[in-house]
């Protein structure tokens, strides 16, 4: 046991480049003392939930599901605004919910294994479901799904709160990016393998897989030694809806991240629509979204270590850096697509450029995950993150609504350069936030 827990510091140490395990800024003495022990644990659980959500994907996997059973397209409409909104909308009643229990790492495994009991399900269904019925049990599992990630996601990142150092977090958010990177790449060159649509007997495969993930994310979160922390405050949904507008009426720094926030979703926004120009250019197959995965894959093991240590020194100016990005990315496609030349009707232009803005995407994440949390402290935590998830699950559901009907007016090119503007708004948002850190 003290060889393993030795083993431990040092790749603790070694990942965080910190010559002393024990120097902690914010947490308990007892949570310090387990601090490189939890690194490794939470990098487990990052590992297979990100395993899980790429086999599970509402962008790619469960769209296949849905063309196997023969579910009417319009269906297939409702997978992303479901899977994303879903487990944003719900998290200010969860904040009430979690505040009266000192150990919120319960919440989280509960969520996790609700998460692999509907890719169980999401398995069944793709060997035994059928047509309209069947199509609607997936939306029916998916909102649960969502739901259950909604839970996990407030309670992972109070718990890290807890366990984790303030200057050690955006390093840790870092790593699991750069595992989360290596399983994306995994789940893609899986998925090159299939030119054509997969099997119903593969498709239950990589649900089958995308459950194990979840367990594997349970099990890591399980582990956790986590102090019991305050439980006084918001011990109602109504408490925590109260507290809500107070904060965004009187925190004036709360507020102005969330608009800030909400400018940056333009990079989460343009990547699909980054995938759908190069497949209008291109014409390519199935494998051409593979290829998209392998590069996204490849981008966030390169990138996402290099934004946690920015993050940690300033995630303010890592969300001014990647907004700047994204505005980049955005232009540089559209205008690659209004270039002559039979380069342009490949899809390895539009899959260099998407991997980029994967690894911009990779700062947006990083930078405005690690404000928050340091924006916020132990008592306040769980409730931050769960405002300003609501907050954007409904933006989501607007905006997205909205650059839908644009898109369908003015086709992937130009809707880019709309979203390019929108990350220049970002870009002089994030600069007037204070720092943090």
């Amino acid at each position: 046991m003290a060889s393993t827990q030795s083993s431990q510091s040092r790749l603790y140490e070694w990942m965080t480049g910190d010559d002393d395990s024990r120097l902690c800024d914010d947490i308990p003495e007892s949570a310090c003392n387990a601090q490189p022990r939890n690194f490794i644990r939470h990098l487990w659980a990052a590992l297979g939930n990100k395993l899980a959500d790429e086999l599970s994907s509402a962008r790619l996997v469960l769209p296949w599901l849905m063309g196997i059973i023969g579910a009417p397209i319009w269906m297939v409409g409702l997978l992303v605004p479901i899977r994303e909104s879903g487990s944003l909308l719900p998290q200010v009643f969860v904040a009430g919910f979690i505040r009266p229990l000192s150990q919120r790492k319960w919440v989280w495994v509960a969520g996790a294994a609700i998460q692999a009991v509907c890719a169980l399900l999401l398995a069944l269904l793709a060997l035994s479901g059928e047509g309209t019925l069947g199509g609607s049990l997936v939306l029916l599992v998916l909102i649960v799904l969502s739901l259950a990630r909604g839970l996990s996601s407030i309670a992972t990142k109070d718990v890290m709160g807890k366990t984790i150092a303030k200057r050690k977090r955006g390093t840790l958010m870092g790593w699991s990016g750069s595992v989360a990177g290596a399983a994306t790449l995994a789940a893609g060159g899986v998925l090159v393998l299939f030119d054509d649509r997969p099997s119903e007997t593969v498709l239950a495969a990589l649900l089958g897989v995308a459950a194990l993930g979840w367990v594997l994310n349970a099990l890591g979160a399980a582990r956790l030694e986590e102090t019991p922390g305050a439980t006084e405050g918001g011990k109602s949904v109504w408490d925590s809806l109260k507290l809500g507008v107070k904060l965004f009426r009187e925190d004036r720094t709360f507020l102005h991240f969330n608009l800030s926030r909400a400018l940056l979703l333009s990079s989460a926004l343009a990547l699909p629509y980054i995938a759908l120009l190069g497949q209008e250019q291109s014409g390519s197959d199935l494998s051409g979204l593979g290829i998209m995965i392998v590069v996204s894959g490849l981008a966030g093991m390169v990138a996402s270590p290099i934004w946690g240590k920015r993050a940690d020194r300033s995630s303010r100016n890592v969300m001014r850096d990647a907004a700047l990005g994204t505005l980049l990315c955005c232009a540089l496609a559209a205008v690659v697509a209004w270039l002559p030349g039979s380069w342009t009707t490949t899809i390895w232009p539009y899959a260099i450029i998407y991997s980029l803005l994967v690894i911009i995407h990779n700062g947006v994440r990083l930078g405005r995950k690690t404000y928050l949390l340091d924006m916020s402290d132990q008592d306040n935590r769980a409730l931050y993150v769960a405002l300003s998830n609501t907050m954007t699950g409904i933006l989501m559901l607007i905006v997205g609504a909205l650059i839908g009907a644009l898109a369908h007016v003015l086709g992937s090119a130009l809707l880019l350069l709309v979203l390019a503007a929108t990350a220049l708004g970002a870009f002089f948002s994030t600069q007037a936030l204070p720092q943090v850190e």
